[in-house]
């Protein structure tokens, strides 16, 4: 049975994070971060729920201001938890934000290198150098003002949102995105700022998994043992985000990695809470159940026995004690036995983890985001519209991306895509390519339908 992996202790506020604390579950607020009563209101629903830290976004400096009125508010009210600001684009805000909340999560990918393009950059080793000098100066005001405050720091890679410049030099690789976050984490240690955690995310479970043990590997080759944040980016909504989650999340947590967790579920964030705790719950068991369903494998399939109380709790144990094996192509077929549930149900669930793991796709795959204060439309009743209309196109990838942040690249590898490009507007994608830009709201989703059938026709 695994061990837990030995990771050195991240204070936030009253939290610690790592070591031998208990893993900590978190969720990001949804609305406006300059919507004060619904902040407070909403961040008080996750905490009820068992949310021990929770995120906001902080587009601008206004937005991290704020953060001092909703801490205050929460705090007033009996919620210490503490608050994370979510910043992207613009490093002066991190400043701002690191004076008002526990922890702030920095995305080395649009720290200081600009917004990703996917334009091919050529680099000299000197101007790459560069480069990197030009991210340590931007970094020092900002660890400087950390240490002051007692504010930790989140170094928060996401695989949809790598720089155009780590691209260019080392591709859409796991390899890539690692030297995305470890650029940034060896300022961190040669300062000798330690309150840090990090995390690598993607939407592409397979992704996800594979970067986060490279850069497990690589922090222990550079005797780094910062904690670890997981998750799945865009996992969507319903069954398919709490599998696609279980299958991710589940498959690291069983090998011993991990030390804060957040299920992205594109529904309210108070939701997540018991999907997350119930992982966290079922590791032992798992941890388990993953070593016989490696016995079992023949003829290229896992076969697995198991029984839970209820369906949701059978679907993240299967998904988490298989995870890792579909992922590591150890099998390509799975075949479950349960004698609470039918065979109807078990075949269903099998080609949901599946194509969780992609292996195998068996019907319309969604890459949908969880929504937070930068979404400036109605990200559930979208959902479902766009579901309703294209669940039948078996196969086909489907971004839908409350804001700009992740949604191109998250949704690199989808085959359409739907991104809020300001308020009322959305922007269309067919790949990579934008083909109708900043429409208006009302007519998206019918203007999507019309991409995908010309499509389908060319």
């Amino acid at each position: 049975m695994s061990t837990r992996r030995i990771s050195s202790v991240c204070q936030v506020g009253d939290i610690a994070i790592g070591g031998d604390n208990p893993i900590r579950i978190q969720s990001m607020a949804t609305v406006d971060t300059n919507d004060t009563e619904g902040c407070v209101a909403q961040a008080k629903r996750i905490i009820d729920a068992g949310g021990e830290l929770v995120r906001f976004t902080t587009q601008g400096t206004r937005e991290a201001e704020n953060m001092k009125n909703i801490s205050t508010r929460l705090k007033a009210d009996g919620y210490p938890q503490p608050l994370v600001a979510d910043v992207h684009f613009n490093a002066n805000v991190a400043d701002v934000a690191a004076r008002y909340c526990e922890k702030v999560r920095i995305n080395p990918g649009n720290y200081v290198d600009p917004a990703r393009t996917f334009k091919h950059l050529e680099y000299s080793d000197e101007e790459y150098q560069e480069e990197l000098k030009k991210i340590e100066a931007r970094l020092l005001p900002f660890i400087t003002i950390c240490k002051e405050q007692h504010t930790a720091v989140r170094i928060g890679v996401n695989h949809g949102s790598l720089s155009d410049r780590i691209m260019s030099r080392y591709g859409d690789t796991p390899e890539g995105i690692v030297e995305s976050c470890m650029e940034f984490l060896r300022i961190f240690q040669r300062e000798q700022f330690n309150d840090v955690v990090i995390s690598i995310k993607a939407s592409n479970t397979v992704v996800m998994v594979q970067t986060v043990r490279l850069l497990v590997k690589t922090m222990d080759g550079e005797d780094m043992h910062y904690p670890l944040h997981l998750g799945v980016t865009e996992a969507g909504e319903g069954e398919d985000g709490r599998i696609k989650s279980a299958v991710g999340i589940g498959s690291l947590l069983t090998e011993g990695i991990g030390d804060t967790i957040r299920v992205s579920l594109s529904e309210e964030p108070e939701c997540e809470i018991p999907v997350a705790r119930k992982l966290v719950e079922l590791i032992p068991e798992c941890t388990l159940l993953r070593q016989k369903a490696e016995e079992s494998i023949h003829d290229d399939t896992i076969t697995l026995q198991l029984d839970a109380p209820d369906w949701e709790t059978l679907q993240l144990k299967a998904a988490m004690a298989v995870g890792a094996l579909l992922i590591d192509r150890k099998a390509h077929q799975l075949v479950l036995h349960s004698p609470t549930f039918s065979s109807e149900q078990l075949v269903t669930l099998a080609d949901a983890i599946l194509q969780a793991a992609r292996i195998k796709f068996t019907k319309t795959e969604y890459i949908s985001c969880p929504g937070c204060g930068r979404t400036l439309y109605d990200l559930p009743r979208t959902i479902a519209r766009i579901k309703e209309a294209t669940q039948h196109l078996v196969g086909l990838k489907i971004g839908i991306m409350g804001c700009i942040v992740n949604g191109p690249g998250e949704m690199a590898d989808a085959d359409y895509g739907y991104v809020g490009a300001g308020r009322g507007k959305i922007s269309l994608y067919r790949g990579k390519e934008c083909v109708l830009k900043n429409i208006p709201e009302e007519e998206a989703v019918e203007r999507l339908l019309e991409i995908i059938e010309r499509s389908k026709k060319e």
